[in-house]
């Protein structure tokens, strides 16, 4: 008599045996790092958008989107720092001649930046 195949086995999952007994072959998508920002957007999600999260945890893509996230977090930092210190004249020059003035108007420059960030990447 031929045994019925299970759901997992319809679908076109399969077994192997270990220790007597049958176990699923199963594996996890490959875990990327996922660093500040992207865990803050996991954070706000958790907070303020579960059916988003319950998705993308559900099928597997969770930690691939928050390490995506993180990525474009940084890039965006990155860009709108430099931009934002050549608008304000901020240069090689003033570090030269000024180093606190340089660094007060980095420190602000990247604070500004790090709330857009936020605003339009993080909490969006």
């Amino acid at each position: 008599m031929k045994e019925a195949k299970t759901i997992y086995e319809q679908l076109g999952g399969t077994y192997r045996e270990e220790n007597g007994n049958l176990v699923p072959d199963v594996e996890l998508p490959e875990q990327k790092p996922i660093g500040k920002y992207g865990k803050m957007h996991l954070d706000y999600l958790k907070q303020h958008r579960r059916g988003r999260y319950s998705a993308l945890l559900g099928e597997g893509r969770l930690n691939a989107y928050l390490a995506d996230v993180d990525e474009q977090a940084h890039e965006m930092l990155t860009s709108l720092t430099v931009e934002l210190a050549k608008t304000q004249g901020i240069d090689e020059h003033l570090k030269a001649t000024d180093q606190m003035r340089w660094m007060q108007m980095m420190n602000n420059v990247r604070s500004s930046a790090e709330e857009t960030v936020m605003r339009e990447l993080i909490l969006a």
